[in-house]
């Protein structure tokens, strides 16, 4: 069995932030959300992975190179344009070839792996296992409708859905759906569905079994759903200081204090991680926030949010919360008078101002 991991999409919705990195390699708790992902195949027994790529291409063959330090085989499969999900199964042909394979979206995370899911697949040997979750927003979504506990029909991102069951970005398939993708027509947007493509086994009298799960499941896309992510895997974390707390400084909780990093009289309230080589100086940092790599924090004070590398927040009047602050990002008071504010903002920013 090998697995199918999809990284070819650009990641509108969390513009700027993916302006400049691709959608997949955000961290959640300081780990990019795609190696969350290669982790659940690996400890599901699979080795052989194709990673579909498109425009961050560079970035993601950057990030992960050949899989080894998973113990993973990596082949990267190049998707000219984000034409669908089914459109990747289809460029993929030559390197699944009859083989079954996981489909897996780089940008989901399911917080309890996916073992038990493939290990049921391989078992029961159904043409296709689709996983899926109650949803409070099922039209953002594929939708699955269910009978007698059989899908019998699926939608892509309904404007009026038929059910609460969301189409989870995890698939499993046999090797008749190469035949459904190359049957297919493009959809109204233009792309190849997956919905459409499962849709059609169903309509051809193959198995579509379905699972739903209960543990907890989240499509990163969008910064709300991010924060959620990252609140989540904080709670799994487990206390650790390698870099330096100094006397006049606080450490609560199950908080992760990396090689490095200075925490000099700081309060740091867990769950928290604070990345290699962080400063953290007469601030405080509170729970299910994660600093990455190479960040200043000086006399401000920052909850619930995500700095990305070498970013500084310097001297905040107020405390920052539920906010994602991109690289390289400087946020501060300015010495400059007459007092005003002057932004450099990139497209799809969002400022909010009391």
């Amino acid at each position: 069995m090998k697995a199918l991991v999809l990284c070819g999409g650009s990641g509108t919705r969390l513009r700027p932030i993916t302006h400049t990195m691709a959608k997949q390699l955000v961290p959640i708790a300081n780990k990019p959300v795609l190696f969350y992902g290669l982790e659940a195949i690996r400890d599901a027994g699979i080795t052989d992975v194709g990673i579909v790529v498109g425009e961050t291409r560079g970035e993601i063959i950057q990030a992960v190179g050949d899989g080894s330090r998973w113990s993973l085989n990596v082949t990267y499969i190049h998707q000219e344009e984000p034409l669908g999900l089914a459109h990747a199964v289809l460029i993929s042909a030559d390197y699944l070839n009859d083989d079954t394979f996981v489909m897996y979206l780089g940008d989901n995370l399911i917080k309890d792996g996916i073992t038990g899911l493939v290990n049921e697949f391989r078992d029961n040997r159904p043409n296709s296992q689709i996983l899926l979750a109650r949803v409070n927003e099922p039209q953002r979504f594929g939708v699955a409708e269910l009978e007698n506990g059989r899908v019998t029909r699926l939608v892509e991102k309904p404007e009026v859905p038929a059910s609460d069951l969301a189409l989870v970005g995890v698939y499993m398939f046999d090797p008749n759906i190469m035949e459904a993708v190359r049957a297919i027509k493009p959809s109204s947007r233009n792309e190849l569905e997956i919905t459409d493509a499962i849709q059609w086994l169903i309509d051809k009298g193959l198995t579509v079994d379905p699972h739903v799960i209960d543990g907890w499941w989240k499509d990163t896309g969008r910064l709300e759903d991010m924060l959620e992510a990252n609140r989540i895997m904080l709670e799994t974390i487990e206390e650790r200081v390698a870099g330096h707390v100094d006397g006049e400084s606080r450490v609560l909780g199950k908080v992760v204090v990396e090689e490095g990093a200075e925490i000099i009289n700081s309060t740091v309230r867990g769950p928290a991680i604070i990345g290699e080589r962080a400063r953290i100086v007469d601030s405080f940092i509170g729970p299910f926030t994660s600093i990455y790599f190479d960040v200043s924090i000086i006399a401000s004070e920052i909850e619930h949010s995500i700095v990305l590398e070498k970013s500084t927040i310097r001297d905040m009047p107020g405390r920052i919360e539920d906010s994602l602050i991109g690289q390289n990002v400087e946020v501060g008071r300015s010495p400059l008078k007459p007092a005003a504010f002057r932004f450099m903002l990139g497209d799809n920013s969002r400022v909010g101002i009391i």
